[in-house]
This record gives structure tokens, sequence and C-alpha cells, in this order.
């Protein structure tokens, strides 16, 4: 079922959906007040911040795909640009995306949706349910608070 084909996480080679969802579970596990559940069922693994849903991994689709918020205007620029990333599944399809690799789907390319992901969800919460962010965290998600601003819509990258 899975279409893990060879590929590096370290941003050398294109990201296949297994490997997506390997880099996006390292980088939201390094993310401040994260908890993973699996309220969907078992094939769902969760990933909340303060109890906010931000990144959704699973293989219901019958291949492994991440799912993460996405600003609306960056959405469909990466919809537009990368094959392996749809519409989200399941999800509000204007807000969110679906990301199963392939050319063009590189490590830092993931790492930056599920930081953007993260932000987006955190700004939209109340002041006092925003976690604290250590600077290396806030270094990472562009050097603001979250809290003040939800990240820019970013142009699509070429592919690589």
């Amino acid at each position: 079922m899975s279409d893990h084909t060879p590929s590096t996480p370290d941003g050398g080679a294109p990201l296949d959906g297994t490997a997506v969802q390997e880099v996006a579970a390292r980088v939201a596990a390094e993310l401040p007040d994260l908890t993973l559940s699996r309220p969907f069922g078992p094939e769902h693994d969760v990933h909340k911040v303060a109890g906010k849903v931000f990144c959704i991994s699973s293989e219901v689709t019958g291949r492994p795909i991440t799912t993460l918020k996405c600003d609306p205007e960056h959405a469909r620029a990466l919809r537009q640009e990368f094959d392996g990333i749809t519409a989200g599944y399941h999800v509000n399809k204007q807000h969110w995306i679906s990301v199963a690799g392939g050319p063009g789907v590189m490590a830092q390319l993931v790492e930056e949706l599920v930081l953007d992901s993260y932000a987006l969800v955190v700004a939209g919460m109340p002041r006092h349910a925003r976690p604290a962010l250590p600077d290396e965290v806030r270094r990472r998600l562009g050097g603001a608070d979250p809290g003040e601003a939800a990240p820019r819509a970013r142009p699509a990258r070429p592919r690589g």
C-alpha cells in the first residue's frame, strides 16, 4: 500500500508520501504544546497544538499523505506547482492541503509547510491559549510571534 521509494529526508531528493510523513512528524515533535493522538482511528496520526489540529498523516486514500493547514493563496500556488500537493483530504479544501510527495517536494518544503500550518493554527487562537514559543521555534517561524499575524502566502517554488 505504501508508495515508499528511496529518498533522503535531508532535502537531497524529492520525497515520497512515507518520507513526507516522517519529516512532518519529526518537525511537529519539536514544536511546543504538541499532542499526538488518533481521534479518527488508528489509521490517522493527528498532531495538535493546544488542542487544535495542524497536521494529519494517514494512508486512508490508499497512499501516504500528510494534511496541513495552509493560507488559501499559498495553497492554490502549491497545488498548481506540485502534482503531489492537492486540496486537503476530508477537510476544508480552501484552507488545507494534502501532501503525497513527488517531483519537487523536498524535505525543506515539508518542514516549512508544517511550521506554517502550526503558525496559522496558533495565530487563530485566543492569546491566553497560545503556547509560549522558545526563541529557536520563533526563529524557525520567521522571527515573528505567530500569534501576531498569520504567515504570508509564499510564491510557488520551482521544481527541483
